[in-house]
């Protein structure tokens, strides 16, 4: 399963939301099911933020959604949000 979430940072936060965002990176590819997991940050808008994920199943997602440390980045990130995450789910079809 592909994962697409975009965030987009308030403009006086994206420094921060940044290094909330990062600092997910290495305990996220430690997890079980994690087949891949990235971070891009929109060349043109820096406020705009989007991982692209990979999981081997809905349980190893929902297992990385509810580690403390995404728990402790929600907390932490969310009020330094301009708009509500965009996240979405893909299947592969071909």
């Amino acid at each position: 399963m592909k994962v697409i979430l975009r965030l987009s940072a308030k403009p006086d936060q994206v420094d921060e939301l940044k290094r909330i965002l990062t600092d997910l990176v290495r305990p996220t590819r430690k997890e079980p099911g994690c087949l891949s997991y990235e971070i891009f940050q929109n060349v043109a808008d820096p406020c705009d933020f989007t991982f692209v994920e990979e999981w081997a199943s809905d349980a190893a997602l929902d297992a990385h959604w509810a580690a403390p440390h995404v728990q402790e980045a929600l907390a932490r990130g969310v009020p330094l949000l301009a708009a509500a995450p965009d996240d979405r789910r893909y299947q592969k079809i071909a």
